[in-house]
């Protein structure tokens, strides 16, 4: 017996950190029951390991979706480590219906990057936010290298930003920091179910250039404002850019695949009710479940929810996926 336990004792001190089990959110009841949804976060700078949780609490709380979060994770230590490209359980999209990613620069180790590779060729829906668009870094060596970023080949040019999300990376379009956002919905778009109940939306985060690809359907504009609140007057000097739409892909296997697109999304953003309903509709909507959409569909943040993308707000930086299970723990501890 003794000998047992020090085997197990070993084996549980050799256990890789990084491939801890999803951070998962169990819906009961609501039109998303039966949907599975994997939430893919690893970005360095806008807080994705905030904003996706408590994105997916939403969905699971008040809608009924199995939500799985996935994090960048050191994987000396098993902590959620922002921008790290280390995402243990990326198998789970087999048979996902919906992939919502938040991702900047990512390098993933082949088991980790196969299985997203796969859910693509299979025309899964995705979600993408803010950093997304340039969500993939591969080396031009790598089997993998179409889905950078900065990729040049005619047959897939910008990679998974633009013939996936609909762009790339372009450059800022306003200063962080110091200009926020206003995202002004598209009047003849005003219809689309994506946009339904949604008014008043606006981001902290600062501009980016967007020509989302042909065939994109512009639902939001966004203004830069010269300054840090939503009432901020408009910045005079920078006209509406393309901040958020939808489209859909062509996959290998002949699949289409919806696609719901925001150049926004770091995690102060989700407080704004205009803009985390447009989030939550966009899921709804690229998951194939707009009938459901409502003017007054619930989407109230579900438990402490404390953003630190500005403020003052501080947090641990010794935080494990497990440290976010439930419904009240707060996102992310103090």
């Amino acid at each position: 017996m003794k000998k047992h336990l020090i085997f197990l004792s070993c084996t549980l001190a050799l256990a890789p950190f990084g491939t801890s089990a999803p951070l998962v959110y169990e819906g009961t009841d609501g039109p998303g029951k039966g949907k599975k949804i994997v939430f893919v976060a690893s970005d360095h700078e806008y807080k994705s390991e905030e904003m996706l949780p408590a994105l997916a609490r939403i969905l699971a709380k008040h809608h009924g979706f199995h939500c799985s979060v996935l994090f960048g994770l050191d994987p000396a230590t098993g902590e959620i480590k922002p921008g790290q490209s280390n995402i243990p359980g990326t198998e789970i999209l087999k048979d996902a219906d919906l992939m919502v990613i938040f991702t900047r620069f990512q390098n993933l180790p082949a088991e980790q990057m196969d299985p997203i590779v796969a859910y693509l060729k299979r025309g899964g829906p995705v979600v993408g936010f803010r950093t997304a668009t340039h969500g993939f870094k591969i080396p031009a060596d790598s089997p993998y290298a179409k889905y950078d970023y900065n990729y040049k080949g005619a047959d897939y040019t910008g990679g998974f930003g633009r013939q996936i999300l609909g762009e790339t990376w372009v450059g800022h379009y306003g200063p962080n920091h110091k200009s926020s956002t206003r995202l002004d919905l598209v009047p003849e778009k005003t219809g689309h179910p994506v946009l339904r109940g949604v008014s008043n939306a606006w981001a902290e985060l600062g501009g980016y250039n967007a020509y989302p690809i042909e065939g994109s359907e512009v639902l939001a504009m966004a203004q830069p404002l010269s300054g840090m609140t939503p009432d901020s007057p408009v910045d005079e000097t920078k006209k509406p850019m393309a901040g958020a739409w939808v489209r859909t892909y062509k996959s290998e296997s002949g699949k289409e695949g919806r696609v719901f697109a925001s150049t926004y999304g770091g995690s102060g953003d989700l407080l704004n009710d205009g803009f985390r309903r447009m989030a939550v509709n966009g899921c709804f909507w690229a998951v194939g479940l707009e009938g459901a959409i409502t003017p007054k569909l619930n989407t109230a943040i579900v438990g402490p929810y404390r953003p630190t993308w500005m403020g003052t707000t501080k947090r641990n930086a010794h935080v494990k996926p497990e440290a976010l299970e439930g419904w009240e723990s707060p996102i992310l501890p103090e």
